[in-house]
């Protein structure tokens, strides 16, 4: 995961609570499914303010593989959801610009991080109060519009999924992705035996550093034949980001009562092109 800082820079806040009036707002539009060239930018009004909302100037967005999907027209809740066209973005940071008139807890000028379900390729974003909150110090823009999506995956699947207990040998999948990366910082945190599979070898020193205690380089080395010498009884929990390609070995090499968490689907998606598809009509909408 990547964060892209936003072109319109280092704004002079000027908002208040909840008496600013509409203005134009950038953003990134999709009008049908294809590569990286169906990415537009375009210009449009803003979002009216709620009471409940906070207006938030972005300076920074995270880039997720899930927006990859939504572009390819992939992505379920997408299609549910929105249609064509679509914006999107799951998580930003930037400074509070105004609030609503129920927002008493958060200041104009107040540096922020912000989760959303898509619209968060834009240069302002409105949001539910409870959907932000406060960047601490030791944190810029970039950093905090990269976190949400990637920990909030990775500590559900542990934490909600897994539960994994001191001690417990955990194998990760994509151990140097985003995801992935973050499952094996929050498992070692937890007292876990953490071994990291990744798929080059430039990647290896990367999972080392977030904190694998073994690290198998599958490019190099036969992924299940090292993975039987680390663990010999199999794995407590294995987080698998890959789909069919290792799903059953994932679940042939857990121990009695061990737990198999799915976390992504990489080697089932398409390598180039694109799955179209259109978007459902309200009468097809009703129906279904």
């Amino acid at each position: 995961m990547n964060a892209i800082q936003q072109a319109n820079g280092a704004r002079t806040t000027h908002g208040s609570k909840g008496t600013e009036g509409a203005r134009d707002v950038r953003k990134v539009v999709i009008h049908s499914a294809g590569s990286y060239d169906q990415l537009k930018i375009e210009t449009g009004r803003s979002v009216v303010m709620g009471p409940d909302d906070v207006v938030i100037d972005v300076r920074a967005i995270g880039v997720n593989y899930a927006d990859v999907v939504v572009r390819m027209g992939l992505y379920a809740s997408a299609k549910e959801l929105v249609g064509w066209p679509i914006t999107p973005g799951f998580e930003v940071s930037g400074v509070v610009r105004s609030v609503g008139s129920n927002v008493g807890d958060l200041a104009v000028g107040t540096r922020v991080l912000a989760v959303t379900l898509f619209n968060g390729y834009a240069s302002e974003l409105t949001v539910p109060r409870h959907q932000v909150f406060a960047i601490p110090d030791n944190l810029g823009f970039e950093e905090a519009a990269g976190f949400p999506a990637v920990f909030l995956t990775a500590h559900f699947a542990l934490w909600n999924l897994a539960h994994p207990r001191k001690g417990d040998r955990v194998l990760v999948h994509s151990a140097a992705g985003g995801v992935g990366g973050c499952l094996v910082q929050l498992a070692k945190r937890a007292g876990c035996e953490v071994t990291g599979v990744v798929g080059s070898t430039h990647k290896i020193e990367a999972a080392r550093a977030l904190g694998c205690h073994h690290v198998i380089d599958k490019s190099k080395e036969d992924l299940w034949k090292r993975a039987e010498q680390i663990s010999a009884r199999g794995f407590d929990v294995v987080l698998d980001a890959n789909g069919i390609e290792t799903l059953k070995k994932s679940y042939d090499h857990l121990r009695p009562a061990g737990k198999l968490v799915v976390y992504g689907f990489s080697t089932m998606m398409p390598k180039k092109g694109c799955l179209l598809y259109t978007s459902p009509s309200p009468r097809d909408r009703t129906r279904s």
